[in-house]
């Protein structure tokens, strides 16, 4: 079992925009940055596997870990974006469930999905080239509704949820938590 802090997430001391901007010089940010464009590129018109969205994770040398396009048409799947693409490649590349110490480029600032699983991932940080309001203003891709409802509490929430059987559920939470005292 991946010992994994409880509550790191939550926890952890995030480095400053300024900070990740300083590990390297503005033309290799953008450098990068040209590349997760170039994934999206190549998703949206190129290979046409999915919507202009890519990514590329590096790591605290300057080394690309891995890349990203979205592959939601072509998966038949609606979790891939690119940004998760990448962060799912490069967990597997390096074989760990934290990036800490690994930046996410992005083609465009990360949709609510994207930037949860970046939470997950840990990177210490993403750096973006369009917003959220340009893909929303030119292509459609409007995120605003999905971070309404992820503020209102779950019986507000458009998608209908119910928790059933709680008891059961609970019990494998518990039997986990006592088998695995280091787990989340």
């Amino acid at each position: 079992m991946v010992e994994y802090p409880r509550h790191e997430v939550e926890r952890r001391a995030w480095a400053t925009p300024e900070e990740i901007l300083a590990r390297r010089p503005e033309p290799a940010h953008r450098e990068f940055l040209r590349r997760a464009i170039a994934n999206a590129r190549k998703a949206g018109i190129e290979e046409r596997t999915g919507w202009p969205f890519g990514a590329v994770i590096v790591d605290r040398e300057g080394n690309v870990v891995a890349e990203g396009s979205n592959h939601v048409m072509a998966n038949f799947d609606p979790t891939a974006h690119g940004e998760v693409q990448a962060i799912r490649a490069a967990c597997a590349k390096l074989r760990v469930i934290s990036l800490e110490g690994c930046v996410l480029y992005s083609s465009s600032e990360p949709c609510p999905m994207c930037l949860a699983a970046a939470y997950w991932a840990g990177v210490d940080g993403v750096i973006f080239g369009a917003t959220a309001a340009d893909a929303s203003e030119i292509n459609g891709f409007d995120d605003a509704f999905l971070y309404r409802e992820f503020a209102a509490p779950a019986s507000r929430r458009g998608l209908p949820t119910a928790g059933l059987p709680r008891d059961e559920a609970v019990a494998v939470l518990r039997e986990f938590d006592a088998e695995n005292p280091e787990a989340p």
